[in-house]
């Protein structure tokens, strides 16, 4: 298995990805405006903000084939994503999950450290709830 920086000619592929496996969808035009992705995972940098919140990073959505599942490569690329986010000196990166996606909840939490920072009510499109998490970054 090889993780490498997406091309431009990876979205059709990253798109289908997106639409067999999550009930989110993003048009072709979101997926060309994000500023950073890694692998198929889609992150970006949050810059700072009126509350004077310090940058960082933001996991818009992650997914892996059901057939490639549970070969960690999930854990690679956010891994992949939280270090380039690191090297542009983001605090922390944030992410959101259904409340239910209890493997996300896993690699998330158990896994990565994670914390949850809140709950946000019928956050996802059918009224499901999604925990609001954050993992502060060290730097070098």
């Amino acid at each position: 298995m090889n993780i490498r920086r997406a091309r431009i000619e990876d979205l059709p592929g990253m798109q289908a990805c997106n639409l067999r496996n999550l009930p989110e969808n993003y048009s072709m035009k979101y997926f060309i405006s994000l500023p950073l992705i890694v692998g198929y995972i889609l992150a970006k940098m949050e810059e700072e903000t009126a509350e004077a919140e310090q940058p960082h990073g933001h996991v818009t959505s992650i997914s892996v084939l059901r057939s490639y599942r549970r070969l960690g490569i999930a854990k690679k690329l956010m891994l992949l994503s939280q270090e380039s986010m690191a090297s542009h000196r983001a605090s922390h990166v944030a992410l959101h999950v259904r409340k239910s996606n209890r493997a996300a909840l896993s690699l998330y939490r158990d896994t990565l450290g994670f914390e949850v920072h809140d709950i946000e009510q019928k956050y996802y499109a059918d009224g499901e709830d999604a925990y609001a998490m954050r993992l502060t970054l060290k730097h070098d």
